[in-house]
């Protein structure tokens, strides 16, 4: 849910915060990005979500893209 300056209300900001908080373990289900080298199964811990709804992630192979969401799937482990 988006305001009419294109980003996201507090109210969408702050149930992403709250389902991926600081510290919380995810693993990629897939990821709309042609050139990552992340791939299905990879895992990471989340360190921040964004103000554009992008879920911050310290990757368990190095990468620290961020996933975006809403666009990207992730799953808690």
């Amino acid at each position: 849910m988006k305001h009419n300056s294109g980003f996201p209300s507090k109210t969408a900001l702050d149930c992403v915060r709250v389902l991926y908080p600081y510290g919380s373990r995810v693993e990629l289900v897939s990821m709309d990005d042609p050139y990552t080298t992340l791939k299905p199964g990879d895992r990471g811990t989340v360190q921040f979500v964004d103000d554009a709804l992008g879920i911050h992630i310290k990757w368990d192979n190095g990468s620290s893209l961020a996933a975006i969401h809403g666009v990207d799937r992730l799953k808690k482990i």
